[in-house]
């Protein structure tokens, strides 16, 4: 038993002392991963510090830069942790530490690939010049002004007053109008004046009274097209461009420009015809309504009211 005792403690006692050993022998490695480690430490918060500065000239979203600055130094301070296992010759918890990254990394991939989807696409709108907060946009179905882009979704305030969240991805994925980038509209009138009506008199006057009563953008043409020979009319369609992002300026302008087509058609006594229904009884081939009923017949209403006399013909 005795034996037994001295054998098990001999065997304690070289497997301390060989411990002590490899970490005399290792103590320069050691206090040299340490050195390295705290200067990456240091080196880590001047990167955030100058990464925050860099990304602040090219987005003003204070979220954006927070999160690809501390992307960028998380990465550094794991490329610091590979450097300080290789240095202490720990190749065998390297490269376990490797492959348990990599299978942790595809299973959350898996798990939050719509999120980091979103997430990635909010950073990218968030840079580019294309999408601001304020612009008016129509993007999946829905028109408003951005109000909020977030890491995860846009929200779009409709000119209805609704909030209407839209996810980044969707909305970087998808066609966006965006109506505030160029600032300028182009503003589409249409209508329709009488057959008899003089159609070069008819452009005249509609070109006067839009150039007369709107500031309309003198650097693109103001453009009139005749459009169609409709029922009851023949259409054209009239074209002008103003400097305006709002969509009530928008929605202003093309009121303006009716009320002033309208004045002046009146003024020059053109029509804009409504439709009528015409009845034409000289059917070919069929009975002639004057051999069915007398040539001229009185209608009273049930009420007693104004009665009509309707001349047959």
């Amino acid at each position: 038993m005795l034996q037994q005792f001295t054998e098990a403690f001999d065997k304690l006692y070289n497997k301390i002392f060989s411990w002590i050993d490899a970490i005399v022998l290792a103590l320069p490695n050691i206090l040299l991963a340490a050195i390295f480690l705290t200067f990456s430490v240091y080196i880590a918060r001047r990167l955030k510090k100058f990464v925050g500065k860099l990304l602040a000239k090219t987005t003003n979203n204070e979220t954006v830069i927070g999160v690809l600055s501390n992307i960028i130094v998380a990465a550094f301070m794991l490329l610091v942790i590979f450097v300080v296992l290789n240095i202490l010759n720990l190749d065998d918890a390297l490269t376990a530490l490797l492959g348990t990254a990599g299978v942790a990394g595809l299973a959350v991939g898996l798990a939050l690939q719509d999120p980091l989807v979103n997430l990635f696409s909010g950073v990218l709108m968030s840079v580019r010049d294309y999408y601001q907060i304020g612009d008016l946009v129509e993007t999946n179905g829905f028109f408003g002004k951005i109000r909020q882009i977030t890491l995860r979704s846009t929200v779009i305030n409709t000119p209805d007053g609704q909030e209407v969240i839209v996810p980044n991805k969707d909305v970087l994925q998808n066609p966006l109008t965006n109506f505030s980038h160029n600032g300028r509209r182009r503003i589409d009138i249409s209508c329709g004046v009488a057959y008899g009506d003089d159609l070069d008199k008819v452009k005249q006057v509609a070109l006067d009274a839009i150039k007369d009563h709107l500031n309309i953008n003198e650097s693109r043409p103001l453009q009139f097209y005749y459009t169609e020979f409709g029922d009851s009319s023949i259409n054209f369609v009239i074209r002008f461009w103003k400097k305006l992002t709002e969509q009530s300026d928008y929605l202003q302008a093309k009121s303006d420009a009716i009320i002033a087509i309208k004045k002046a058609f009146d003024k020059e006594g053109i029509t804009i015809p409504f439709p009528i229904t015409t009845l034409d009884f000289g059917v070919v081939g069929g009975v002639n309504i004057n051999d069915i009923y007398p040539a001229e017949k009185m209608m009273a209403s049930a009420n007693g009211k104004e009665a009509s006399k309707v001349a047959i013909k």
